[in-house]
């Protein structure tokens, strides 16, 4: 570089380049889960059902339980039924659309108060440890040895079934996950220089907990969520369809396949159309859960 261009530099400084404005977090999201296939596909797949659930009662072309005799078992695209009618001559896409609200309703409700349940328990153990840990974490073990289903349809057999007892079942037996998975969490952040320096400062446990400890746990919190909510949705299907769920006439994807057994080979999409419906339902949840972990988790954003 010359004198001359060093003395119009000088004269002549550039100025400086203008800070960009921070990205809204929301539009940052967004931005990935467009470039990620899967997250998109999982997204969209959870939206339209979220739609079927929420306006089911007003996009269903027909009355779920109304019954016509002289219309049964007609196939797909048959007389105005898009899937076809069962056995008692019922809408199948009128019951299956008013069966994924039965599926939301569930799937949410468990995953709210056995996510609420295990937090407490898992923030209990891992935090204050002692006799707490060793209780709590002994329940915990106790309820692993039994299968999930199996100890779904043990409580069901004892309350009864029904929409509100399949709910309280798999709460019953759902919020160890979360008790474990908190625990583990709380275990590692007790440990942290920030937490440490509020105990050594005197600052009260209950403010520790409630200020540092659990806005620390969202983010594994809404991970774990998003993933066991097609564990749910599968449950209750599976407990429906044993007869031990959502009972007829209310339409539930379990039942419909239940419902449907008997004519599988007469009747293909008795059973087709509500098997479909969960695996799309549980396939999706699967996918949106797996994108929302890698862009949470701190440890994973590199992979």
């Amino acid at each position: 570089m010359n004198q001359s261009t060093l003395t119009e530099a000088a004269v002549n400084p550039r100025p400086a380049p203008l800070s960009r404005k921070r990205e809204p977090a929301w539009r940052t999201y967004m931005r990935r889960l467009v470039k990620s296939p899967t997250g998109l596909a999982g997204f969209l797949i959870i939206f339209v059902v979220v739609i079927l659930g929420i306006f089911g009662p007003w996009l269903a072309p027909y009355d779920p339980n109304q019954a016509e005799f002289a219309k049964k078992l007609l196939p797909p695209l048959t007389d105005g039924h898009l899937l076809g009618t069962d056995q008692l001559g019922r809408d199948i896409f009128s019951r299956l659309i008013h069966g994924t609200s039965v599926s939301l309703i569930i799937g949410s409700c468990t995953v709210l108060f056995a996510g609420l349940i295990g937090t407490i328990l898992g923030v209990v153990a891992g935090y204050f440890r002692g006799w707490a840990d060793i209780i709590i974490m002994r329940i915990v073990d106790v309820k692993l040895s039994f299968p999930f289903i199996l100890l779904v349809l043990v409580i069901n057999a004892v309350i009864g079934a029904g929409l509100q007892n399949i709910i309280i079942s798999l709460v019953f037996a759902g919020w160890i996950v979360y008790a474990r998975v908190v625990r583990s969490e709380v275990l590692a952040l007790r440990e942290k220089e920030f937490i440490l320096s509020c105990v050594a400062t005197g600052v009260p446990r209950w403010e520790i907990i409630v200020k540092h400890i659990v806005p620390n746990l969202f983010t594994p919190i809404i991970v774990l969520s998003s993933l066991q909510i097609a564990t749910y949705i599968i449950a209750e299907a599976s407990i429906s369809f044993l007869g031990f769920g959502v009972q007829p006439p209310q339409p539930a994807w379990g039942n419909m396949l239940s419902e449907g057994k008997d004519y599988i080979f007469s009747a293909w999409w008795l059973i087709t159309f509500p098997g479909v419906a969960i695996v799309m339902t549980a396939l999706g949840v699967n996918l949106f859960g797996d994108w929302l972990r890698d862009v949470l988790d701190p440890e994973l954003k590199g992979h």
